[in-house]
């Protein structure tokens, strides 16, 4: 068969019917497939700048809740210390109107503001640190003298110059305390040696 008499395949004229539905189904397929691709495509687009506006809203929100936070965060400590100030404004109206019992009004007002104050303080977690008697910590107690002491044995604790708090594991402040040299000890002023102090605000040594 020469070249004349082949049939031209690719002209469509030459096709038969059945050639040219298939190629419409092709062609139809693949559009099908085109507009499903391209809804894909759009959807997952929204879908990202959806989580992108929920990640810009929640960092928005994480930020004002810190901002609140660090705002508020002594809000109950402060609500509690309103109490105290009231104490102590009731004190002092009972010393003015106490006449002769004034100074006993006022000494029992300010004991009992004290009370009310150390009691606001443990309720948030600051404590004083335990210091008359006690053996020397240095972890708790900063020493400003030795002294003598007939009772007390030495390296313990004779008196409370100030008093020291501690919140959870941390010193807010050491106690400065008077330490026993023992009987007929010499304190500092007859070169004795002072107990190391304890630096304010260190942690705890709970091996100690």
């Amino acid at each position: 068969m020469s070249d004349h008499d082949k049939p031209f395949l690719d002209d469509p004229e030459m096709l038969g019917e059945d050639d040219m539905a298939e190629d419409q189904d092709d062609q139809a397929d693949e559009s099908a497939a085109l507009e499903a691709a391209q809804a894909e495509v759009a959807a997952l687009n929204d879908k990202v700048l959806r989580l992108a506006a929920d990640l810009e809203n929640t960092r928005r929100r994480a930020e004002r809740e810190k901002t609140d936070a660090s705002r508020y965060a002594i809000a109950g400590f402060a609500r509690d210390l309103i109490g105290v100030a009231d104490n102590f404004e009731r004190a002092f109206a009972a010393a003015e109107n106490g006449g002769a019992d004034a100074v006993a009004s006022l000494i029992d007002g300010l004991k009992m503001t004290e009370k009310e104050l150390l009691s606001v303080l443990e309720r948030h977690g600051v404590k004083k640190v335990a210091a008359e008697r006690e053996k020397f910590d240095p972890n708790l107690h900063q020493a400003v003298a030795q002294v003598p002491h007939a009772e007390i044995p030495s390296g313990h604790v004779v008196d409370v110059a100030q008093q020291g708090f501690t919140i959870g594991d941390r010193v807010l402040r050491a106690a400065m305390v008077t330490v026993s040299s023992g009987p007929g000890g010499a304190g500092v002023a007859g070169g004795g040696e002072t107990p190391p102090s304890g630096d304010p605000g260190e942690r705890l040594d709970t091996k100690v």
